[in-house]
């Protein structure tokens, strides 16, 4: 595939050039990507299992954790061989069509960590706050009633994303700068204007993980300023929901790096850029299971009588 340009064509294929300033050390990257995404599988497979096979770990929570699993077992799947293959191979050409997939699948999928956990917040907000009325809140059919807003914010914010970017004449080159089709590294190569682009990409950034982080951060406001007035002071509730805080922070820190690094003059390098974006999708799929799992004294106790007694499966 060829590296052109031209004002009066435009490219429906491209060639993904992450980490180009690299040059000879760029194939060692093969290495890191790897092992975390053979962890990130690992992790999320063995918790998916150990939820599935024990009929005590089926409570609401550890439901959401386990399709939070899910999200994280999925989401890398859509970008990391191909990044892999690309690292130690140059098989780096993606057409039009196959970019636009690719980003609606991450960002959708993606975008479901941030409201998975949000569920997880107002689980425990429900669980202190109306005891009596946990199970009916939380029942399966009033919860699939809460997920239809999500669903639909989710679908139709990153539909409307990518079908903006499908929209454009890509006149300016047809090789991205980045690993993955990241939105903007995409849109920055449309040869007409993309301030609508730019707008719709901010907004659902600003409308699904910041929001989620928001509602999060209140609700566990709320149940921190509860549980000091009445004295009551839970420090195990207290050091899970700071966790929970803390590593959503983080992911939504990488997050807006990512997608500002694009937007506003930096110093950051294209690799830097690119870091950060592989970062925010990897490192919640790695470090999730492990924060909301293992951390998690009943399935911690279960993954531990799984290796005691030597069973994948059990009732």
């Amino acid at each position: 595939m060829k590296n052109l340009s031209a004002g009066n064509i435009s490219f429906i294929d491209f060639k993904l050039n992450g980490f180009y300033s690299l040059e000879e050390w760029r194939p060692f990257l093969f290495i890191p990507y790897l092992l975390m995404f053979l962890l990130s599988i690992t992790a999320n497979s063995s918790l998916i299992c150990l939820i599935i096979s024990q009929k005590s770990l089926h409570s609401p929570m550890y439901v959401l954790i386990g399709l939070l699993s899910v999200v994280d077992l999925i989401l890398p799947i859509f970008f990391v061989p191909n990044m892999l293959l690309s690292f130690l191979f140059n098989w780096s050409g993606i057409s039009l069509t196959g970019c636009l997939v690719q980003m609606f699948c991450i960002y959708y999928v993606g975008s479901f960590q941030s409201t998975l956990i949000l569920w997880m917040a107002l689980d425990r907000y429900f669980a202190i706050f109306k005891p009596l009325y946990y199970h009916k809140y939380m029942e399966i059919t009033n919860f699939l009633k809460f997920l239809i807003v999500p669903f639909i914010r989710n679908g139709l914010l990153n539909i409307t994303m990518v079908s903006l970017a499908g929209k454009l004449s890509f006149c300016l080159t047809n090789v991205i700068d980045h690993c993955f089709c990241e939105h903007m590294a995409l849109v920055q190569l449309a040869c007409g204007d993309i301030s609508i682009n730019n707008m719709v990409g901010l907004l659902t950034v600003f409308l699904i993980p910041s929001a989620d982080f928001i509602v999060v951060s209140v609700s566990y406001f709320v149940i921190f300023a509860s549980l000091f007035k009445s004295g009551n002071a839970h420090m195990k509730t207290i050091n899970t929901c700071i966790t929970h805080i803390i590593v959503m922070a983080s992911d939504l820190i990488f997050a807006l790096m990512a997608f500002m690094s694009y937007r506003t003059r930096n110093n950051f390098s294209p690799s830097s850029r690119v870091f950060l974006s592989t970062m925010y999708l990897l490192f919640p799929s790695c470090f999730n299971p492990i924060v909301y799992g293992v951390r998690t004294k009943e399935i911690r106790q279960r993954f531990i009588q799984f290796i005691s007694k030597g069973k994948v499966f059990s009732s």
